[in-house]
């Protein structure tokens, strides 16, 4: 049973410093002490509840990984292995592991804040009082590895799955989770990906807002704005209510 489900941020340390005060103030949120060896790893902790999202500073490009928080880690390997997961590294307390398209993920320890109850709704106010929430990992995958890891994730999670509004897109939605996926099948065949999405009361202001503090506009959709955060990676901010998802 996965307990808690963690967003984990990777960006390059040249920009680290940057990113991090930025989603900082897009969530809300204030930045923990910095932990690791190199002081590589920080949580963005909200005003209220238990925090969901993580930063780690790499020394390439960055990216999107996830820690699924477990009661027992080496039954959940051993699910996950079976499923068609590979192990990348076994470290002291947790194991990296990649799916069958090659999306990377952790399977860490629960802790005792980490469930099982509801998962708060943490939203976040903008000076305009434009709200939002992070609250939803987007699996980018090829034609090819798309039904491949749409199988492997929901026998994984054991959560819903469901169609999405548009036929490249579906859904898994786990109980008292602070994280939720959405599969989108990508036009042209290439390697997995990830980027976050945040819900939005008003994606034009969100995303104006979301400018001036040092992100870059891409790309303008029906229901989402496509964005770059200081750390060149891309998110978007869909319309989605932030209250329920």
């Amino acid at each position: 049973m996965i307990r808690w489900t963690w967003a984990f941020l990777d960006r390059p340390v040249d920009t680290f410093a940057d990113c991090a005060r930025f989603w900082a103030q897009v969530t809300d949120s204030t930045l923990s002490a910095p932990r690791g060896a190199n002081d590589e790893f920080v949580t963005l902790l909200p005003a209220t509840g238990p925090a969901w999202i993580k930063m780690q500073a790499v020394g390439d490009d960055g990216g999107i990984h996830f820690d699924l928080d477990v009661d027992d880690i080496p039954a959940a390997v051993a699910t996950a292995t079976a499923l068609g997961a590979r192990v990348v590294a076994e470290v002291s307390g947790y194991v990296v592991l990649e799916s069958p398209a090659g999306q990377t993920f952790c399977l860490t320890p629960a802790h005792e804040h980490t469930g099982p109850g509801p998962a708060p709704v943490t939203i976040s106010t903008a000076p305009d009082g434009t709200v939002t929430r992070l609250d939803q990992i987007c699996l980018d995958l090829s034609p090819t590895d798309i039904d491949a890891d749409t199988a492997f994730w929901q026998a994984l999670t054991a959560w819903t799955h469901k169609p999405g509004r548009r036929p490249e897109f579906s859904r898994l939605r786990g109980p008292d989770q602070p994280l939720h996926f959405l599969l989108q099948r990508l036009d042209d065949p290439g390697p997995a990906g990830a980027h976050v999405d945040l819900a939005s009361s008003n994606i034009t202001a969100t995303a104006a807002w979301h400018e001036s503090l040092g992100a870059t506009r891409v790309t303008d959709a029906e229901h989402w704005i496509v964005l770059r955060d200081p750390g060149n990676a891309l998110y978007c901010v869909t319309s989605r209510d932030p209250y329920t998802g």
